[in-house]
């Protein structure tokens, strides 16, 4: 059962936009170092969109590799092709993650037919545990609470990443699945709030310049201590909302080179982050006390 702060990792880039392998290496020690429960690689805020399926394989294997059991490893491997998605799961697998992170299709606008079944096509076809994701705002991809409790049933679907934002939903989603199949946060703002409902852990762009603080919030809220989590997420509160002043995962990549945990690599269509934004983004590092002033 995999729980608590479940770091959406950047994949740190050089330059010319190439993996720097020895940055991510240095990644992966910095959050166990500072109590990050789970590693997630090559998710939306991993650039996995703009990754080629080997380069996307190979980060799967070195963060399997560099995290030697230490923490679980999940991998995305969603794609909005069910075949690609079968794929990259098989090779995740091959990799050694413990589980997989599968966003809902995106673009193509599929029923909630279309997203049971291509769920399940992926399920029955690799053998390792997944975990949904349904991330609206981003996919233009709703899926419905009753087709995630549909494809609760099957022993390979063991949770979802709820990155709506609707409490109330969550909390709907919570109480009717089975507690074999988890709910996480995937919304850094109501993570805290969705995990005192009863959500089992925060996926979360915010662990990625903020590790301890995340985790601990993450740990207090999962074991009902309200307001000890509570004053420890309002004290990284600007940093959930200004993360998020452009696209994800710019602003995060930005700040965490100004915390020298990589380099400024980004692949086109992102961009660095707009100066505009700049003095916002360091103003929550400086207020969350990841960053000297």
């Amino acid at each position: 059962m995999i729980t608590g702060s479940l770091v959406a990792l950047i994949t740190p880039m050089s330059a010319d936009g190439a993996v720097d392998t020895n940055k991510l290496d240095d990644l992966i020690e910095f959050h166990i170092n500072e109590g990050t429960h789970g590693i997630v690689a090559v998710g939306t805020t991993g650039e996995s969109s703009t990754l080629t399926h080997e380069e996307h394989a190979n980060v799967i294997r070195q963060v399997v590799k560099t995290v030697n059991g230490r923490v679980p490893v999940i991998a995305g491997t969603g794609a909005n092709a069910t075949h690609e998605a079968i794929d990259l799961t098989r090779r995740a697998k091959e990799a050694g993650a413990d589980a997989c992170l599968l966003v809902t299709p995106y673009y193509n606008k599929p029923t909630q037919e279309g997203l049971f079944q291509h769920f399940t096509a992926v399920a029955d076809a690799v053998d390792i545990p997944q975990i949904l994701y349904n991330v609206p705002g981003r996919t233009m991809c709703d899926m419905q609470n009753e087709t995630v409790v549909r494809l609760s049933s099957h022993k390979n679907i063991v949770g979802i990443k709820d990155a709506t934002g609707d409490l109330e939903r969550g909390e709907a989603l919570i109480k009717a699945l089975p507690d074999s199949c988890l709910v996480y946060s995937g919304d850094d703002p109501t993570a805290v709030s969705l995990m005192l409902l009863g959500g089992k852990g925060n996926i979360s762009v915010t662990a990625n310049v903020a590790p301890k603080s995340v985790a601990q919030a993450a740990e207090y809220a999962i074991n009902g201590d309200a307001e000890q989590a509570k004053a420890v997420d309002a004290k990284i509160a600007t940093l959930h909302e200004n993360l998020f002043l452009e696209s994800n995962p710019i602003p995060v990549k930005w700040a965490c080179t100004q915390l020298g945990l990589c380099g400024d690599g980004i692949r086109l269509p992102l961009t660095p982050l707009a100066k505009e934004y700049q003095s916002l983004v360091r103003e929550a590092l400086v207020k969350s006390g990841v960053l000297s002033e």
